[in-house]
């Protein structure tokens, strides 16, 4: 490993690590963005309501974070490459049965199940990265393949653009069988890490099993757990409102049509992806609590910049630049979490906090719904940027990052 990291080659395992996490990310996210730009013809498709249609995201997170915990488990205890290519496997199968979806108790039902396999997969594929590569390298691989989660999005809009003019919504969804054939090589190329065969070896002549309370086993590691968490729902509060409504009040601030704002969230997506790539570098070389510090304490400041844009020009402008803060943290959380807790738990650490994330924190859309209805679009952006300074606030409260700080090569 030492060697590897002295002449920046990559390892056979390392490469696969990486490319196949990251297509899996990508592969997830344009599963779940399907349902973005299929909804409203699903809506008029089945005869439901806002009330119901609302749901099936909610349905979809509590899916991710049951797969979270039971694969994160199961990772932790069977192995990481397995457990990998399984929760790929549930989620492309579960997206291509949206075809056969003719009423809202199946859109539920399937949209659950795709749920558990994707809500497993991030941990799993985080953990990956985590035991492939060195300490001062795990930011700059996490967010790598974060960034492959936003070209899935892309891909999901392209893929809606023009499949769903000529052959309708359920026709979108089949094409999530493609990561089907992702498995294949998942299983063929990509092997367990030295330190994941060694912590099981150790933990069978012990014989101690993995149980999800071993992140709370003690009050500084339940702190530590519970405010991460917060950080954690933050963070996809602050992605969810985002994505979800800002299209919608540039079109109606500066009278855009629905391709002026479409152009807005490429923008966006870019910021967010060159965000992703320098968060990364900025948490390997400085440490968690600076390179947070600095991205959570400038998006407070960002979010402002949708209150002055007066133009599309300016639109483009802070849309990228609050992409670029807002969400270039993603990547870090997994990054954080793998070196905060042991081999044995560690896939279970990274689904259990970031899908207790997903779950709580997909609600601020509908909080911003509530709030747009009562409010200035600038009370909404305070309470977007109040949220980011609660996560600053809280992850200067956490111990262990005082002490996280960056790992010389020889540590290594």
């Amino acid at each position: 490993m030492e060697s590897t990291l002295r002449d920046h080659t990559l390892t056979t395992n390392q490469k696969w690590t990486i490319a196949s996490t990251s297509a899996g990310f990508a592969l997830e996210n344009m599963d779940v963005m399907f349902l973005s730009f299929a909804l409203s013809s699903i809506i008029s498709d089945l005869h439901i309501n806002g009330a119901q249609a609302g749901l099936i995201s909610s349905i979809t997170n509590l899916g991710m974070l049951a797969g979270g915990i039971l694969f994160g488990l199961l990772a932790d205890r069977f192995g990481r490459v397995k457990t990998f290519s399984h929760t790929v496997f549930i989620f492309a199968f579960a997206t291509a049965a949206m075809y056969f979806a003719n009423n809202i108790t199946l859109v539920y039902l399937f949209r659950f199940i795709a749920g558990i396999g994707a809500g497993g997969e991030y941990g799993v594929g985080i953990t990956l990265i985590a035991e492939n590569f060195a300490h001062n390298k795990i930011g700059k691989m996490t967010s790598v393949a974060a960034i492959g989660g936003q070209i899935g999005a892309v891909l999901a809009a392209i893929g809606a653009s023009v499949i769903i003019p000529m052959l309708g919504w359920r026709a979108l969804f089949v094409f999530g069988l493609v990561p089907v054939a992702l498995t294949y090589f998942i299983r063929r190329h990509l092997h367990e890490s030295d330190e994941f065969i060694a912590a099981k070896r150790a933990q069978s002549d012990s014989k101690k099993r993995v149980r999800m309370r071993e992140l709370f086993k003690t009050p500084r590691l339940a702190y530590q757990t519970l405010a991460l968490m917060v950080m954690v729902v933050v963070q996809i509060a602050g992605y969810f409102g985002l994505m979800n409504w800002l299209p919608s009040i540039m079109q109606q601030k500066l009278g855009l049509s629905v391709s002026g704002s479409s152009i807005w969230m490429i923008a966006t997506i870019a910021g967010m992806s060159v965000g992703m790539m320098t968060f990364g570098s900025i948490l390997d070389y400085f440490g968690p609590r600076r390179a947070f510090g600095f991205f959570l304490l400038a998006s407070a400041f960002a979010v402002f910049g949708m209150t002055i844009a007066y133009n599309q020009v300016t639109l483009l402008i802070t849309g990228a630049v609050l992409g670029f803060f807002s969400n270039g943290m993603f990547g870090g959380y997994g990054a954080v979490i793998s070196r905060l807790y042991p081999t044995e738990i560690r896939s279970t650490a990274n689904n259990v906090i970031v899908n207790v994330g997903r779950a709580i924190g997909g609600f601020s859309s509908v909080v911003i719904g509530l709030l747009m209805d009562h409010y200035s679009l600038l009370i909404v952006m305070g309470f977007l940027a109040s949220l980011y300074v609660i996560s600053f606030a809280t992850m200067l409260t956490i111990p262990a990052l005082k002490h996280l700080g960056v790992v010389n090569e020889q540590e290594v």
